[in-house]
């Protein structure tokens, strides 16, 4: 057992480590075609760089599910990597840039509305899973609800994504003239750049996953737990480096669009795109459920300390640290049987 956890150890930090190097690229090329086209700030960073630092997000869904047969897994990771981007990501930012960091009212507005309608649309999907799962695929055991979400329902979260592009691409079309040309970039080199980043990041998750799955059996605990704190924190990596790194250069607009943005895709994109590429999945409504409605609390937390003074403090920012102490802190509790909120089988 020590061999394995150490072995699962060092592969979660090695990967840790490629997703880093990775996203430090991916992050220099997203920002370098952001400006080559004259995207705005909040649409750069609610749809260019939100996309390209949340392809981790997507390759967990993927892998966990084609490489391991685990969608609980992958959708742990998915909704803990949101709850890790709006409580801990912001509050980073602060601390780093050692001074509050700034909304405006068309940031607090526009992007937390549609990030909620993200967070509402999903649950909703997933309760059309259980609805209509027929009496065989959706059955309450033990107290557990399951039921089975296909390539159908999968549509409607895209198709709402389709809507967020369109609101991006008419907000990018509105603000490109008053944006000034600039040489020197050269598009194709930084696409390139940009793809063999995300192939290292794919890598870095799927080292990950198989961390996650050896530190699952080695302490008996479910592999969502893992998913929910270590695959979650360690896939945001690139949502970190790039809204911090944002924050720092003062591109503060950019720095929250970014967590808004990339939550949107994890929440829209990465869940149906995982579906769409293997069938119908099986899914815990029991456990989700809470989760969900945690996100959801964590968002309202954030959306109200940032619309005091259009601002996040010092202060604010370790409330949110706080918070999402007491969310590691529930599923350990949750792991180890402690508490039962999220109806996970005991053997």
């Amino acid at each position: 057992m020590i061999t394995t956890v150490l072995l699962a150890a060092a592969g979660a930090l090695a990967a840790t480590a490629v997703l880093w190097l990775a996203c430090v690229r991916l992050e220099e090329s997203s920002h370098a075609l952001a400006t080559h086209y004259r995207l705005p700030d909040v649409v750069r960073g609610s749809v260019l760089m939100a996309v390209s630092s949340s392809f981790p997000e997507l390759a967990t869904a993927i892998l966990a599910l084609k490489a391991h047969n685990d969608f609980e897994l992958g959708l742990a990771a998915i909704i803990g990597s949101a709850i890790y981007n709006i409580l801990v990501i912001p509050a980073a930012a602060v601390l780093v840039r050692k001074r509050p960091l700034q909304a405006n009212r068309e940031l607090v507005y526009r992007e937390a509305q549609f990030y909620l309608v993200a967070v509402t649309a999903l649950l909703l999907v997933i309760s059309l899973a259980v609805i209509y799962g027929g009496p065989f695929e959706a059955a309450a055991d033990g107290g557990v609800i399951r039921g089975r979400l296909g390539r159908t329902l999968a549509v409607i979260p895209l198709a709402l994504y389709g809507l967020y592009l369109f609101i991006q691409w008419e907000e990018a079309r509105d603000g490109r003239s008053g944006l000034p040309l600039v040489d020197g970039i050269n598009p194709l080199r930084e696409g390139g750049i940009l793809l063999l980043s995300t192939a290292g990041i794919v890598v870095g998750v799927e080292i990950l996953l198989r961390a996650a799955v050896a530190l699952g059996e080695a302490f008996d605990t479910p592999t969502f737990f893992w998913g929910m704190t270590v695959v979650a924190a360690a896939t945001s990596i690139p949502d970190m480096i790039v809204s911090v790194r944002a924050a720092v250069a003062d591109r503060q607009a950019s720095s929250v669009s970014n967590v808004l943005g990339s939550n949107v895709f994890d929440l829209l994109v990465a869940v149906p795109v995982a579906v769409l590429v293997t069938g119908t999945v099986v899914v815990n409504f029991t456990q989700i459920v809470p989760m969900m409605a945690f996100l959801m609390f964590a968002t309202v937390v954030m959306f109200a300390l940032m619309r005091h003074d259009m601002k996040l403090t010092r202060g604010e920012a370790l409330v949110m640290l706080a918070l999402y102490g007491g969310f590691g802190l529930w599923m350990g509790l949750e792991a180890l049987g402690l508490t039962s909120l999220l109806g996970i089988p005991r053997t």
